[in-house]
């Protein structure tokens, strides 16, 4: 999404409401106490942090040892205008880039999504060299490319993926996935019905690709509200979902201690 500044502007404004980046924010957060309990002193690394709605997320849930990187100059800033200790980098120079420090967790939300095969390969690998012995990383990713609509023009998404993508990608870089599950299952038919027509209007040539709009914005708010608890009820009650527009992976190094439970 580097370059697409309204875009930037628009997920800075609007991500601490959207029910979207709200669940995925406690979903992330969830997948953090699993791994760490109450402590909140680990060294949690954000790549490709965005506007930072993550990091302050984390800050005021009391996460205090935690550092973004990103590499768009507007996302940077608008980080900075947070208060958040970010550092603007092209993720594909990640190898080089303080070779020596290593986290407990690492998060990487719609992020792949921008990544042919090769370069993601080598992002995946500098990962899980960021990585300590028994630390994690969490990733939220676009699912399924029936989900292709005027969102991935619009945000210049390039791929989307299933979790087979990520069973075939990440033993190659010394990596194996713990926990994955796709989601908004439930709201998966309103979903693909919106992104279907999405797909027609430019078809048809009713909407023009360069015209095309993101899926960031702000609905009424009993609609926001609805649809929070909607994928919040199915994180609670259903474990693992076979379908949804997107797909939620916590993994680990394959020479990770064997998982406590």
């Amino acid at each position: 999404m580097i370059g697409r500044s309204e875009e930037y502007e628009k997920m800075f404004r609007l991500e601490g409401q959207l029910w979207w980046y709200r669940h995925l924010h406690e979903r992330v957060v969830d997948a953090l106490e699993q791994y760490s309990g109450n402590r909140r002193d680990i060294r949690i690394l954000d790549a490709g942090c965005g506007t930072g709605g993550m990091l302050d997320f984390l800050r005021q849930r009391g996460y205090s040892n935690l550092k973004g990187i990103d590499g768009s100059v507007d996302a940077v800033a608008f980080c900075h205008e947070r208060g958040l200790p970010v550092t603007f980098i092209n993720l594909n120079d990640l190898a080089s880039f303080e070779p020596d420090v290593q986290y407990d967790a690492i998060i990487c939300n719609d992020v792949f999504c921008y990544f042919s095969d090769p370069d993601l390969s080598n992002l995946l690998a500098a990962l899980a060299h960021r990585l300590k012995p028994d630390g994690i990383l969490i990733s939220n990713n676009n699912a399924f490319q029936a989900f292709q609509g005027q969102h991935d023009l619009a945000v210049g998404i390039i791929r989307r993926f299933v979790l087979a993508d990520f069973k075939r990608l990440m033993p190659t870089a010394g990596l194996r996935i713990k926990q994955a599950t796709y989601w908004s299952f439930l709201l998966s038919p309103l979903i693909l019905g919106m992104r279907q027509w999405q797909r027609l209007q430019l078809a048809l040539g009713w909407r023009a690709p360069e015209e095309a709009q993101s899926d960031v914005y702000l609905p009424s708010t009993w609609l926001n509200e609805t649809l929070y608890k909607i994928v919040r009820i199915e994180q609670k009650t259903l474990r693992r979902t076979p379908f949804g527009s997107s797909l939620f992976i916590v993994v680990e190094s394959r020479q990770s201690p064997v998982d406590k439970g």
